[in-house]
């Protein structure tokens, strides 16, 4: 009898072992318009995932706010409604307020050191608080992309803040933006993303900032007329994931898709580089006038200000800050 069950539980074994792994089916959301890099690096990313795990895991991306402005994506990722998603490091804030430290303007010597900066493996910064974003929050960091410098762009010339002084200025709708934009001297004026061109268009606000791929992918040359290349952030992306999600996934899967999304990572730093320049001149036979340092444009008076602004704001970010600017 006990050799009878002892050979059932070893075929029980056998065939259990023999089973094909069950998929994980995977949403990914997030605001980005067709044309962004943030957009590509999303279906890139999802179609590397599905390979590198052997089709183990699926990943459907809905781009463009499918699934909901940023406050219904993130509290989707945190209740599990959707299981990945990627945006500004402070749309985490909520779960972790000192999350936003990645995304404080003027931080960063550059596009590469902001990647260093923000890896979930090796920067001691993001260690500390992505323990605190699964703890308090039950999200986790795994990525980040780049999407290049952040400008402003107006419906008229900027060279100073002096010229922002008491206008409605679009401010992503997060505290830390706020902070920034009352640094430059403007009235920060939330906009979601999908409402940008209209709020422009009607004046309700008349000038907002982001990395030039977003500028031409959104068609804000139709509605704005300046660009001034202020570079006042580096704009890296946080790509997170359900902690839930993310523990059901075996080690080996997670390894994975970390290293899909360190690849893809390194990439969007190049495709960023790579389409600066073309983006300038693509939006100047758009008709828009591009300010430089050469033409007048004050970016310390904008430093000094902002950094003023933050530092007043956030004196949590402190040692944060300063882990980052440590890191080679």
């Amino acid at each position: 009898m006990f050799i009878k069950t002892g050979r059932l539980l070893a075929a029980a074994t056998i065939a259990l072992t023999a089973m094909p792994a069950i998929a994980q089916d995977l949403r990914y959301a997030h605001v980005g318009a067709e044309g962004d890099i943030q957009t590509r690096y999303a279906e890139e990313a999802a179609a590397d995932i599905s390979e590198a795990t052997g089709g183990d895991v699926s990943v459907q991306v809905f781009p463009a706010s499918q699934l909901g402005g940023v406050s219904e994506m993130v509290g989707g990722v945190q209740m599990g409604s959707i299981q990945m998603g990627h945006h500004d490091f402070a749309s985490l804030a909520q779960m972790v307020p000192d999350v936003s430290v990645f995304n404080a303007p003027f931080i960063y010597r550059d596009g590469a050191h902001a990647l260093a900066a923000t890896d979930p493996a090796t920067s001691p910064a993001l260690q500390q608080i992505n323990e605190q974003l699964v703890e308090q929050g039950g999200v986790r960091i795994i990525g980040r992309i780049y999407r290049g410098a952040r400008h402003i762009s107006s419906n008229f010339e900027v060279k100073s803040p002096d010229d922002l002084a008491g206008k409605p200025f679009r401010a992503v709708p997060l505290d830390l933006w706020v902070s920034m934009v009352t640094g430059f001297g403007a009235t920060p004026t939330p906009v979601e993303v999908a409402e940008l061109p209209t709020a422009l268009m009607t004046g309700l606000v008349v000038g907002q900032e982001n990395p030039l791929t977003m500028i031409t992918s959104n068609s804000l040359h139709e509605v704005q007329s300046h660009v001034a290349m202020t570079g006042h952030m580096q704009s890296v992306l946080a790509v997170f994931i359900n902690e839930s999600v993310w523990q059901d996934l075996s080690e080996e899967t997670q390894a994975q898709i970390t290293e899909v999304l360190d690849a893809k990572a390194e990439e969007s730093l190049v495709w960023a580089q790579e389409s600066e320049a073309e983006l300038v001149a693509e939006l100047q036979e758009a008709g828009m006038t591009v300010v430089t340092e050469e033409d007048g444009l004050d970016i310390d008076a904008f430093r000094e200000r902002v950094l003023a602004q933050i530092n007043g704001d956030f004196p949590s970010y402190q040692p944060y800050i300063e882990q980052i600017m440590a890191i080679e």
